[in-house]
């Protein structure tokens, strides 16, 4: 397993920390010494999940704010709390996310919920958050895409799915646009100058409860969908998280990596290949304009 370096100084916040590969993310950032926030929609979750880690690791630095990823004015106020601590923030990771919902919901800003939820809300918390970001010496954002994200197409005609539903497609496309996210951060820290390393992962197959929890949002999950989920090659975690820690912390990690298992469904964390979709420059660009206006948050060019 990946041996986090010393994270001792360090204000990491970590979005769906309270189960999970954003819990095992967190609990790994808090036992090497980093001070973390448990970004998550459920205080009370967040809690039970505090509490847990610091049994693990008594005299950890762990704190539990609320942030609704699929609610807009939740994002604004979460990143105002913070910017009104004014702590440098070294650490962003943009984990939190929900998959397959049978049926197609919205956020209450009218979003398809995972476009909302996996995308629009971490592309607005990023930029939101971009200053005390800056602020630190050496910040890392880590954006949690997916393998899924080779199987999705950027669909501008129709990026919420309003025209014909498809829970796969559209979580695939939600996971291409954190991939592409992560890419167009980087080009921008890249152009800039900016001290900011940004960075994708994957998880590989990690037995969490996001499998579990989506398809069980208005519907039932199909019957391929079960078995498939069953039969595949999986990690626990823990395991699924070690790429995500590995992008945040590791000495090795490089603007713009992207970060998976070995063996792409398990295994220890490494480099992993993006799909050339993940990759098209255009594409990001198009898209990261898009959220702008989609979101009305506004990434400054020069910080």
């Amino acid at each position: 397993m990946y041996q986090v370096p010393d994270q001792g100084g360090k204000l990491a916040v970590v979005t769906g920390a309270n189960s999970g590969t954003g819990k095992e993310a967190a609990k790994a950032l808090a036992g090497a010494g980093a001070t973390v926030i448990l970004a998550v929609r459920t205080p009370s979750k967040g809690e039970q999940a505090r509490e847990e880690m610091l049994a693990a690791h008594p005299g950890a630095d762990i704190q539990v704010r609320r942030i609704d990823l699929a609610d807009q004015s939740s994002v604004k106020e979460f990143a105002d709390g913070l910017i009104a601590d004014g702590r440098p923030l070294d650490l962003l990771l943009n984990n939190a996310g929900v998959m397959f919902p049978p049926v197609r919901h919205e956020t209450v800003d009218g979003f398809e919920l995972q476009m909302g939820s996996n995308y629009l809300g971490p592309f607005a918390l990023t930029a939101r958050l971009l200053p005390l970001l800056l602020a630190a010496p050496a910040p890392r954002v880590v954006t949690m895409s997916s393998g899924m994200a080779a199987r999705g197409t950027i669909n501008f005609d129709d990026l919420q799915w309003q025209r014909s539903y498809n829970p796969t497609g559209a979580y695939a496309q939600s996971k291409l646009a954190d991939l592409l996210l992560s890419q167009h951060l980087a080009k921008l820290a890249t152009e800039n100058g900016w001290p900011l390393l940004s960075l994708g992962a994957h998880p590989g197959n990690a037995a969490t409860n996001i499998a579990a929890s989506g398809p069980n949002l208005g519907g039932d999950s199909s019957l391929f969908f079960r078995i498939a989920w069953k039969i595949t090659p999986q990690h626990d975690a823990a395991a699924g998280a070690a790429p995500m820690v590995y992008a945040a912390t590791s000495p090795d990690a490089v603007q713009g990596g992207y970060y998976g298992p070995r063996w792409s469904l398990v295994g220890p964390p490494g480099p992993a290949r993006p799909n050339k979709k993940g990759l098209d420059r255009d594409v990001a660009a198009r898209l990261w304009s898009e959220s702008e206006r989609l979101t009305g948050v506004f990434a400054p060019a020069q910080l």
